[in-house]
């Protein structure tokens, strides 16, 4: 359906009262009492310039290869021979040639997912592609990877899980004994000294599902500059589900506490924390797949589905990285690389070239058109090496004379991508009305993409949707949650009780795959009765037990953010 216009005739303008530009005494106050003289006069968190170098990459393309290409299943279950994985006609090449026709600035691979499968040529394991006849065993695809980056200009950052199911450590790469973890982590520290070391500098290093072998002094050494994806060395955090949308509002800001933590989220976000942490978008356009398999090219995700997943992304000021997976004959499937391309086609049609952009600070930045011109898009961005400081603001367009509101929200950060009503108008001002020290505004832009914004670009985040999985008596509780978690997302536990009132939870013991996971279960601010879940990957057991405090008895409720 099409967008109500609200135009005016330049014939209306010329008649139209003079503009007025300064601001009223009574609003001047208003804008004073809302940052000039709180007691916070600058935020707290503040970005490193790595991180600000991370960000104003925006968009990234995740690659997914493992044994389980050949298995047609999303967890490598072993039973691929090595003999048979020979994708004869891997080209990397068209791999950057996607990501850059995508409108990316940079490429994750999956060097070793959750299976162990190593994709270069390590010394640590004969689980890898040395072992395979590809190349005649002398292949490298890390190294292929990492020079069509260099030729096309694109940053190159490197997935490397911690679990390990060839060599028995499950999430985090925790194994059962301490042996077993004594030599695991020596041997995954070889093999991130190997990738760390051998190709060339990194823009983004992934730990998913955090990890437990110490990794920071190899990080330090090797990749100093690369952002850090969960983990203890974290730098940026897991926006906390894989369906391809941020929050809204987003902030960059968190409690040190939260971050130190390897597995926050954007539920763990604070405006006034003191620790900046950006949110990263991860999505695969085979939605919910991550690998290519022979039963899953129904799903690859539209144009349109893949806008959504921009507006609600990247319009939000988070990172986004949308997965392409490799085939079994080494390349990107054509339906996925024909929608990617289509997509980026979209995304520099409607963004590339504002109508007119300027930069300011203070409670107001006026951008003065100078004509009569339509617009129906504004695109905000906040100085973040500053911190970010808007907290509330309102879009106003300036036409009849006088300034309309066309627009209103609340964070900004790196980018706010808001849609409004088509309009005409001759001038738009940013007003912000609460914030954290004087506003300093990078950008501030308007366009005019002549067509509508995907109707869910303002969407709030889904309704927990509510299942009773278990109860409690005798104030304890342990509940199989295994049927219940279903995909890598935040899930909220919530305590009912019969009578009384659920005063705290303790000894809580989260498990995946039998092995307990303290960094994966948290409780809720300001909540004694309510846990968050923090579910990176389907496990083969998920069990929950502890103590509930203040009621004998009641039921488990488990909702799905």
């Amino acid at each position: 359906m099409k967008r109500r216009e609200m135009m005016i005739g330049t014939a209306q303008l010329g008649m139209a009262s003079a503009l007025r530009w300064s601001i009223p005494a009574a609003l001047t106050g208003m804008f004073r009492q809302a940052w000039g003289e709180s007691a916070q006069s600058t935020p707290r968190a503040l970005p490193s310039a790595d991180q600000i170098a991370w960000q104003n990459l925006e968009l990234g393309m995740f690659v997914h290869f493992a044994p389980n290409t050949w298995q047609d299943v999303e967890s490598d279950d072993l039973s691929t021979p090595l003999s048979a994985i020979d994708p004869k006609k891997l080209d990397t090449d068209q791999w950057a040639q996607t990501a850059l026709a995508m409108g990316a600035k940079y490429i994750v691979f999956v060097a070793k997912h959750q299976g162990g499968f190593c994709m270069w040529q390590t010394e640590t394991t004969d689980y890898s592609i040395r072992n395979t006849p590809w190349r005649g065993g002398h292949g490298d695809v890390l190294a292929d990877i990492s020079a069509s980056c260099r030729k096309y200009g694109l940053k190159l950052g490197v997935y490397i899980c911690p679990r390990d199911d060839h060599f028995g450590a499950k999430t985090g790469g925790i194994c059962k004994t301490p042996e077993l973890q004594a030599r695991y982590d020596a041997m995954y520290r070889q093999q991130l000294t190997e990738v760390l070391s051998r190709y060339g500098e990194l823009i983004e290093v992934w730990f998913d599902g955090s990890t437990a072998t110490p990794v920071s002094d190899l990080l330090t050494k090797y990749q100093p500059h690369a952002m850090v994806f969960q983990g203890p060395s974290a730098t940026v955090r897991w926006v906390g589900n894989e369906d391809g949308f941020a929050p809204n509002p987003c902030w960059n800001g968190i409690d040190r506490a939260e971050a130190k933590t390897g597995t926050a989220t954007s539920l763990n976000s604070d405006p006034d924390g003191d620790t900046w942490m950006p949110n990263e978008v991860d999505v695969s356009i085979r939605r919910p797949n991550w690998f290519w398999s022979t039963k899953n090219e129904n799903k690859v995700l539209t144009v349109d589905q893949l806008l959504s997943i921009y507006y609600r992304s990247i319009g939000r000021g988070a990172q986004l990285i949308i997965n392409i997976p490799v085939n079994r004959e080494g390349l990107l499937p054509e339906p996925d690389c024909t929608s990617a391309k289509a997509f980026g086609r979209e995304i520099c049609k409607r963004f590339v070239k504002p109508l007119a952009e300027t930069a300011g600070h203070g409670a107001v930045v006026t951008l003065k058109l100078g004509a009569p011109t339509q617009i129906d898009t504004v695109v905000l961005q906040e100085d973040i090496a500053k911190g970010e400081r808007v907290r509330q603001y309102r879009i106003e367009g300036h036409f009849g004379g006088a300034w309309h509101l066309l627009g209103e929200g609340t964070s900004v950060g790196h980018k706010r991508i808001q849609p409004v009503d088509p309009v005409t108008v001759d001038a738009l001002r940013l007003v912000t009305i609460k914030s954290v020290g004087e506003p300093v505004l990078r950008s501030l832009a308007v366009l005019h993409t002549s067509v509508a914004p995907p109707s869910d670009w303002n969407a709030a985040p889904q309704i927990w949707a509510e299942n009773i999985v278990g109860q409690w008596q005798d104030n304890a509780f342990s509940v199989d949650l295994t049927s219940h978690i279903d995909a890598a997302k935040q899930y909220r536990v919530q305590f009912v009780p019969r009578t009384g009132a659920v005063t705290a939870l303790k000894n809580v013991v989260l498990k995946l795959h039998d092995v307990a996971e303290s960094n994966f279960v948290r409780p809720v601010k300001g909540k004694s009765d309510e846990l968050i879940l923090d579910i990176t990957g389907v496990a083969e057991t998920v069990q929950l037990s502890g103590r509930v405090e203040g009621a004998a008895s009641g039921q488990i409720l488990l909702q799905k953010l």
